[in-house]
């Protein structure tokens, strides 16, 4: 019983930036802009969004509110950044795969640069605050779920859990959320009605880059104690998460856990008897989260319906 507690702990740690990630590029994606720079803007959320949390951290600012504000900083962080891709995709028509592909080249760049800059040649930003919480007062006594959801966890855990939430509720309860779904279906027919499709895709990439900042410092405050320029493919495997999860927040969800149960089982392979008893390499459970990733897509690829203009560009003479 103690291994799956521990399994499924570290499930949630896992999958909570791959949810925020995911959600994000929804936002983008259903808005008709195919964001792949979601790796790069992770980076770079995470190198500011870090390098604040060690700039602040020790002083009077309790622990749980020095992770909020990296979070919240790694967000403003990535959306800043994120308007290179809008304007290269929106108001240049550049190939928004190729303008993607660029920002995750020169993120981890940029931040290995101004980061050795900073730092006299090291290019890790480290952080010593521990922002577990081990245990929340009567919530923990809870039969079984309160050891799983109230002891030794993240604050990120359950803000992930409200951004799905406001997700839902953005994109299907509201005007915005209405118009961002019909500018990646039919720009056309949406513009003909008198919405304006560059403000729209504009607030759809934007909020992808605030969600990517935020997974990128979520990622790097539950996997290690440093930045080193690199948040380990998680902005591509959110990807894989949202065609998982079929462009619906619900879905995504379940596509997270599924994808960080493949994670945790691949760096807790020593602690499972069933896989330790195999005698298999440590390179091949490194491989299970990638692996998994291609099959689902292989076999999920032909019933998955993304937005039918995502990736197309908008040009408002051209029909």
């Amino acid at each position: 019983m103690e291994l799956i507690y521990n399994i499924l702990q570290a499930t949630f740690f896992t999958m909570t930036p791959l949810l925020v990630v995911a959600l994000g590029g929804l936002f983008s994606e259903r808005s008709g802009v195919v964001n792949i720079a979601l790796e790069g803007i992770m980076v770079m959320g995470a190198f500011i969004g870090i390098f604040v949390i060690s700039m602040i951290e020790g002083g009077s600012i309790p622990g749980q509110l020095v992770l909020i504000i990296g979070v919240i900083v790694g967000g403003l962080v990535g959306l800043i950044f994120s308007v290179f891709h809008a304007f290269a995709s929106i108001n240049l028509k550049a190939d928004q795969t190729i303008s993607g592909t660029a920002l995750n080249i020169f993120a981890p760049a940029v931040a290995i640069f101004v980061a050795r800059s900073m730092l006299g040649g090291s290019k890790e930003i480290k952080f010593l605050t521990v922002f577990r919480i081990k245990r929340v007062p009567f919530l923990t006594d809870i039969p079984i779920l309160g050891r799983i959801f109230f002891e030794d966890f993240y604050i990120t855990f359950y803000v992930g859990l409200i951004i799905l939430l406001i997700s839902w509720f953005v994109l299907y309860k509201t005007r915005l959320g209405l118009r961002i779904r019909a500018c990646g279906e039919n720009p056309h027919a949406a513009d003909s009605v008198g919405i304006n499709i560059y403000k729209i895709r504009y607030i759809g990439v934007l909020t992808s880059g605030f969600l990517a900042g935020m997974g990128g410092v979520i990622f790097i405050i539950s996997a290690s104690q440093a930045f080193a320029a690199s948040v380990s493919g998680y902005g591509f495997l959110a990807i894989a998460v949202l065609i998982f999860g079929n462009w619906q927040p619900k879905k995504i969800l379940f596509a997270s856990f599924f994808f960080g149960l493949m994670t945790t089982l691949a760096a807790m392979y020593t602690e499972i008897p069933l896989l330790k008893g195999l005698g298999l390499s440590e390179e091949f459970y490194n491989m299970i989260p990638y692996i998994a990733t291609l099959v689902v897509l292989a076999l999920l690829s032909k019933s998955s319906k993304a937005p039918k203009a995502v990736g197309v560009i908008y040009d408002k003479g051209a029909r």
